[in-house]
């Protein structure tokens, strides 16, 4: 059971990973907000850099001869395809980092043709001499980054670093033959080198940060099931401590009284009395351990939810005493409590709750506050429309929303009852 339960843990979570471009900004969690942020910037930087590396050089310093012109004007088309099919594989490249799919062999074929292309458009330039020396070799940079910043999360670091310095001996010797003079040949070296290390790092890093963010977002959904699961696994011990000796008193008994009934002894009678005692007082020890787990202690219950939201991460601050209320009074703002805690732990994706036990005159207030901005979604759901059933049975009434910004709040008001104990 407990396997069964992580497994739909992490099932729950990659589905809502699998529909994180669905949701509204508000609804995200935080793993998901800087998952878009990263794309949305590795999607601006491919188009940046070809503007300010490849077309505004290139514009300027295009040559106005006819095979420079065409020879320009085809460069600046492939780049515009390089930043373009790089914005396309961006996602799916990203999710095979992450471990979510496979990429298939031949996905960046593509990307690897248009780089070859912009580099051999890039070479006819220079040694057309078709343009300014300097716009030539801004050029190789721009082509280089788009590939490279999705080549980067496909092969290992080493794998990237050994095939990019290949290829900068490569382009090298290629320009250095259009112009054999040292300080050119420099410059292609370091562009090539700047703009292998800048899309290798633009890339690594962000999408390492993810990989630990969704880490982390697994982690806490398995804490919160596995602090579910122990709470179901404390109720099963009751139940097993109250039952299990009654139980086997209940079967040892029947089976004396069959065997005394076969043989017809009057003491079977006697031993079916002593079942049905023990029956009644396990019917009665049993009705104690669920009016127990229903009527919790409120004291009780505000240290399980600082415990449990602790568990899963989240700060949870008590503030207020539970002691001299009635029995009636802390059981149902116990429940409070306890769907309160649910809520931030099923809908939310808070970083911090704050739950405080206030008195206002012959009015007890609990408020339950927390910072998930998803809990709003969970507000009309059928286990806060019970509380309010529980809450109006004594009196009570419940209020559930937002209270600005992310901050979702449910505060419960329930009368000092007139049996109240004294302190």
């Amino acid at each position: 059971m407990g396997t069964a339960a992580l497994t739909d843990g992490g099932s729950a979570v990659f589905g809502r990973i699998r529909g994180w471009h669905q949701r509204h900004w508000r609804e995200r969690s935080q793993a998901e907000r800087v998952e878009l942020q990263s794309v949305v910037t590795w999607y601006a930087t491919t188009w940046f850099f070809s503007l300010c590396w490849l077309a505004l050089p290139l514009v300027g310093g295009l040559e106005r001869r006819p095979v420079p012109l065409v020879a320009g004007g085809l460069l600046l088309l492939v780049g515009a395809l390089q930043c373009a099919e790089a914005n396309r594989l961006t996602r799916p490249v990203l999710d095979h980092y992450l471990g979510r799919t496979e990429l298939p062999p031949a996905a960046l074929r593509p990307a690897a043709l248009l780089l070859g292309l912009a580099l051999g458009l890039t070479l006819v330039l220079a040694a057309l001499h078709g343009a300014e020396p300097v716009a030539v070799r801004l050029a190789i940079g721009a082509s280089l980054l788009p590939y490279g910043l999705l080549y980067g999360l496909v092969v290992p670091v080493g794998r990237f670093l050994r095939r990019f310095a290949v290829l900068a001996v490569v382009l090298v010797a290629a320009f250095g033959w259009t112009e054999p003079e040292v300080a050119p040949i420099v410059m292609v070296g370091v562009l090539t080198a700047f703009g292998a290390l800048f899309s290798l790092l633009a890339c690594r890093c962000g999408a390492w940060t993810l990989s630990v963010l969704w880490e982390a977002e697994r982690a806490r959904e398995v804490k919160t099931r596995l602090a579910v699961a122990e709470e179901r696994l404390r109720f099963g011990r009751d139940l097993h401590d109250v039952m299990g000796r009654n139980l086997a008193v209940i079967a040892l008994k029947s089976e004396l009284a069959v065997q005394l009934a076969r043989r017809g002894r009057p003491e079977a009678v006697d031993q079916m009395i002593e079942v049905q005692r023990i029956a009644q007082e396990s019917q009665r020890e049993v009705r104690d351990v669920v009016r127990g787990y229903r009527e919790a202690d409120l004291g009780v219950e505000l240290a399980g939810a600082q415990g449990v939201l602790t568990a899963a991460g989240i700060a949870c601050a008590v503030h207020g005493e539970a002691g001299g209320l009635a029995a009636e009074v802390q059981s149902v703002l116990g429940w409070v409590v306890r769907e309160a805690t649910t809520n931030v732990l099923r809908h939310g994706d808070a970083a911090q709750c704050d739950i405080a036990l206030t008195r206002d005159g012959g009015r007890v207030v609990l408020t339950v506050e927390n910072d998930g901005a998803r809990a709003a979604a969970a507000g009309g759901g059928s286990g806060l429309a019970g509380l309010r059933e529980r809450l109006s049975a004594v009196g009570g009434t419940l209020e559930a929303g937002r209270a600005g910004g992310n901050v979702f709040r449910v505060v419960a008001e329930v009368p000092v009852s007139m049996r109240e104990v004294t302190a």
